[in-house]
């Protein structure tokens, strides 16, 4: 059969995440699979390189899946697209692959995003697309607190007490923290680059790292709580509006 690696942007916030829920709640892959049944009687199951939580976003989610027919890809990308509306959900490329080839096995690292608006005056266009704050934060204390966190490290203080890895040691290769200005405040970007993340430690790292922003925390405290190995010890785990999947990589490009 062959297979087709997908790239999907989708706006998490009417969803109960990505994977399909058992309870008939609404999620990006039964939104995809139903798709796909209109084009190929099913069942379809398809494979993601992050299953995101609900209200989570992506830009850029990566799937694979086995079709029946030899699909041209553009084609295959312009029907799924057709039968997903009015679902907030838009595949933006699809590709023949190897048989071979996993979304998520085959994935060398992922990318997250977090936007966080800092302004007095509730959000509008961006409401349930970022977490909003009203009080000032210190992006140089936030960049010390997360230089803690680079490099190979026990993370179970920040992963959720539902994490399902068989290790809380992962490497995190990058975090950066960058702002640039929005009407009425600032917005200010935490980007985090691994190979795979636990569940909630993104979340978890941003809450945390927002009360070393303001003051709460001191910078060396992000240290002492990854040290602790204790979820008790970790900061608030901020919410899911602001965080989107923004990229898998690959050894090749599936897509290029």
């Amino acid at each position: 059969m062959p297979r087709y690696a997908l790239k999907i942007e989708y706006h998490g916030a009417p969803f109960a995440g990505w994977q399909r829920q058992s309870q008939g709640l609404a999620s990006v892959q039964g939104a995809v699979e139903a798709a796909l049944a209109r084009l190929e009687p099913g069942p379809h199951t398809i494979a993601a390189a992050g299953r995101t939580d609900a209200g989570v976003h992506a830009t850029a989610q990566v799937a694979t899946l086995d079709l029946a027919r030899d699909w041209q890809p553009f084609r295959l990308m312009e029907a799924l697209n057709h039968h997903l509306r009015p679902a907030p959900v838009a595949i933006l490329a699809a590709a023949r692959v190897a048989d071979d080839f996993h979304a998520r096995f085959s994935a060398l690292e992922r990318r997250y995003l977090f936007r966080l608006i800092q302004r007095r005056a509730p959000l509008t266009h961006d409401a349930q697309l970022a977490w909003r704050v009203q009080h000032p934060l210190d992006l140089e204390a936030m960049r010390v607190g997360a230089a803690h966190l680079l490099g190979l490290q026990d993370f179970t203080t920040f992963r959720s007490t539902l994490c399902q890895a068989k290790s809380p040691v992962k490497t995190l290769d990058e975090i950066t923290i960058t702002e640039q200005p929005y009407p009425g405040g600032r917005e200010i970007h935490f980007a985090l680059r691994a190979r795979s993340f636990l569940h909630n430690q993104v979340r978890s790292i941003v809450g945390t790292l927002e009360r070393v922003g303001a003051g709460s925390w001191a910078p060396q405290d992000v240290k002492a709580a990854l040290d602790a190995k204790d979820r008790a010890a970790c900061g608030p785990v901020c919410p899911p509006d602001g965080l989107y999947l923004t990229g898998v990589g690959y050894p090749v490009d599936p897509f290029s």
